[in-house]
């Protein structure tokens, strides 16, 4: 039987462990064998910190939401307790934008929070809603232009002048 050599598909497999090694300090970016160690393991720590990465923000919302309600006189445990107590949906990550941005809106939340935890039921204002008039109603009707392209070749345009000519 007759020897096989490998040697395009081999070089092939180490170039493409190797560009994805490429800036990686020392050896593991010039040697094969310890830059496909380090590949395999760079894969395990990107699929785990993927992972990790939504339970650390979700830390760090947690602890941002609790640094605002201390300075409202409330701690996290009870701030939360009172919005579901008020049926007020609103997660962890939104609630922690609110009270960066908006100590204002947070604080409105903060007293509803406590009212409901105070035996108080909160039910939110009702919104009025204008409808536009239809005389006010503004609508655009774009019409779509219909073409149609007629292509011909230089060949037929040539032939044509041709006949012409004639």
């Amino acid at each position: 039987m007759a020897r096989v050599k490998g040697g395009t598909v081999a070089r092939a497999r180490r170039k493409k462990v190797l560009k994805e090694a490429k800036g990686y300090f020392g050896s593991k970016h010039r040697l094969y064998k310890t830059a496909h160690e380090q590949v395999m393991h760079s894969g395990q720590y990107a699929f785990r910190d993927r992972r990790q990465n939504k339970r650390n923000f979700r830390k760090l919302w947690i602890t941002r939401i609790n640094a605002a309600c201390r300075e409202n006189e409330i701690s996290y445990s009870r701030f939360i307790e009172g919005l579901n107590k008020a049926g007020i949906e609103v997660n962890r990550k939104m609630l922690s934008e609110i009270a960066i941005c908006d100590s204002k809106a947070f604080a409105d939340l903060v007293k509803i929070a406590k009212d409901s935890l105070n035996g108080k039921k909160y039910e939110p204002k009702k919104a009025e809603v204008k409808a536009p008039k239809k005389e006010d109603e503004k609508v655009e009707v774009k019409e779509k232009k219909t073409t149609t392209k007629t292509s011909t070749t230089k060949s037929t345009a040539k032939k044509e002048t041709k006949k012409e000519e004639k």
